[in-house]
């Protein structure tokens, strides 16, 4: 494996941990009914597809940029303070913590969700607390969509410079 490889794949893995520490430390701080180790628990019983799936595609999106950028690739041609992949990931992570509430996990989302109705209006708020679950992993999948698409233009735009390179080697060889 590559310098490079290894600096991007250890990026990738450390941004992956913070992922998971970050939810398990929303989730502990907003349960102060329950001791941590059982909102932890809690947490992972019920969200932890969502919980490693987030970890896993911000991940993988850390990764691909770093090496992608490690490469001298430009993968985002537009610059944004805030890409897609981390709105979709707060967005799922927002919802799933919905799902843990009925548990006595999270408690201080209900106050959180006391607002919904004067931020969104009644029927939307509704639709967000009802089908939490289900939109969670509709984030999910749109963050590991994301990573998926930043993979195959990460691949798209090193296989391009591989055939130039070997166009530019062949073209030298004819001169001679």
């Amino acid at each position: 494996m590559s310098y490079n490889a290894k600096r991007s794949l250890s990026r990738g893995l450390a941004v992956s941990g913070i992922t998971i520490a970050a939810y398990l430390l929303i989730v502990v701080v907003t349960t102060p009914s329950l001791p941590p180790l059982a909102a932890v628990n809690t947490a992972f019983a019920i969200n932890s597809p969502i919980i490693f799936g987030t970890a896993a595609g911000t991940g993988t999106q850390s990764f691909i940029s770093s090496y992608g950028k490690r490469m001298g690739c430009q993968l985002n041609k537009r610059k944004h303070i805030v890409g897609a992949g981390s709105g979709s990931t707060a967005f799922s992570s927002f919802l799933s913590f919905f799902s843990l509430v009925p548990l006595g996990c999270c408690g201080s989302w209900l106050f959180i969700l006391s607002f919904l109705p004067s931020i969104f209006g009644s029927t939307l708020s509704v639709v967000l607390i009802q089908y939490s679950t289900p939109l969670s992993y509709i984030g999910l999948s749109i963050v590991l969509g994301f990573a998926g698409l930043s993979a195959f233009k990460l691949n798209r735009e090193l296989r391009l410079r591989k055939y130039l390179a070997q166009g530019k080697d062949r073209g030298s060889n004819h001169g001679r």
